[in-house]
């Protein structure tokens, strides 16, 4: 079954930066929809940014222009760098995969189907 293990989290001070990853195995990664999720306590899971099979990249609103998704396909990873982060940032961020045969997502839980366990994510200011 598919497998994804996020790591990279930790606690950094506001204008900090930190990047994730998500190891990606028994799974299509070149051609796969992947993104990036997080959740802060008492607060819904939100999209933060997806890729989808041609690489092109969709970000929420909060993190436009700080944060940039990206895929390693020789390493099968998933990266999320975070820039100038705020303390607004603080969550749990999971990495998400697709089904293999969809080549577009949206920044929707539904869209996804595999998941990570989750690597915390904590900025002070």
């Amino acid at each position: 079954q598919v497998q994804l293990v996020e790591s990279g989290g930790g606690s950094v001070q506001a204008g900090g930066s930190l990047r994730l990853s998500c190891a990606a195995s028994r799974y299509s990664y070149s051609s796969g929809c992947m993104g990036w999720f997080r959740q802060a306590p008492g607060k819904e899971r939100e999209g933060v940014a997806a890729i989808d099979s041609d690489g092109i990249p969709t970000y929420s609103d909060s993190v436009k222009g700080r944060f940039t998704i990206s895929k390693d396909n020789a390493k099968a990873t998933l990266y999320l760098q975070m820039n100038s982060l705020k303390p607004e940032d603080t969550a749990m961020y999971y990495c998400a995969a697709a089904l293999e045969w969809m080549t577009w997502v949206r920044l929707a839980s539904s869209d996804f189907t595999y998941w990570g366990q989750g690597t915390q994510v904590t900025v002070s200011s």
